[in-house]
């Protein structure tokens, strides 16, 4: 097809923390002129704003009931990708360990996920020339019908090297324990699991420098709208 450039793809990247993902995404996103977005900061800034409210984490009808008050709002760019909660930029507070060590528990709430995958969705299919979608369970659930799925693994400790390379004074033996644990609560929770669509190309990053694993993408993601 000769202008096969013009046609929008929506491209969804699952998998655990620290294989890569986010510098995956954001570098495909951004080498194939198209938009970007982190669903995991959606589901940290939903958190971000339950822990500055208040709100008791240990009882899900409480995150529930207010699950449709913050107004979250993700800007798409992948050279500089923005989130804000009510109008302020929250980019750097979800990021905390307060926030982390609370996301899955507020992720794991029915309504949250309803709420946050209404968002995910409403931005891909807006995304005029297409979108890189980083998450945990965009091409089982959020966009089932992605062009493109991939699913992007590695080992745990290779995972753990490269996540508290980005936590500055981590443990990797804790940073190990604690995504070990993380995976375990995403994978087995009953709204929308940490899982693999049975459609995805898995790609194991564990022996593949950043680079490697963004150039095999971009093939993936050319190939398929060479296709379209």
């Amino acid at each position: 097809m000769e202008n096969g450039a013009a046609q929008p793809v929506i491209v969804a990247i699952d998998g655990p923390a620290g294989t890569g993902k986010s510098s995956t995404s954001k570098a495909v996103a951004a080498q194939l002129g198209l938009s970007y977005l982190d669903t995991g900061a959606q589901y940290r800034a939903i958190t971000w704003w339950m822990v500055s409210n208040g709100i008791d984490l240990d009882d899900p009808s409480a995150i529930a009931a207010v699950t449709g008050k913050p107004e979250i709002v993700s800007g798409t760019d992948p050279a500089a990708p923005t989130i804000a909660v009510d109008g302020v930029d929250v980019s750097g507070p979800i990021r905390t360990q307060e926030v982390s060590s609370k996301v899955s528990a507020v992720s794991a709430v029915p309504e949250v996920r309803a709420r946050i995958t209404e968002l995910q969705r409403s931005l891909a299919t807006s995304a005029e020339k297409g979108i890189v979608v980083e998450g945990r369970d965009i091409g089982t659930t959020v966009l089932p019908d992605a062009d493109l799925k991939i699913f992007l693994t590695a080992s745990p400790e290779a995972r753990a090297a490269r996540r508290s390379g980005e936590l500055k004074g981590s443990d990797v033996n804790a940073t190990r324990e604690a995504l070990i644990k993380r995976d375990a609560a995403d994978s087995s929770r009953k709204a929308s699991p940490l899982a693999k669509a049975d459609d995805a190309v898995e790609v194991d990053t564990t022996e593949l420098t950043l680079t490697q694993v963004i150039e095999c993408v971009v093939t993936l993601v050319e190939e398929k709208r060479a296709a379209k």
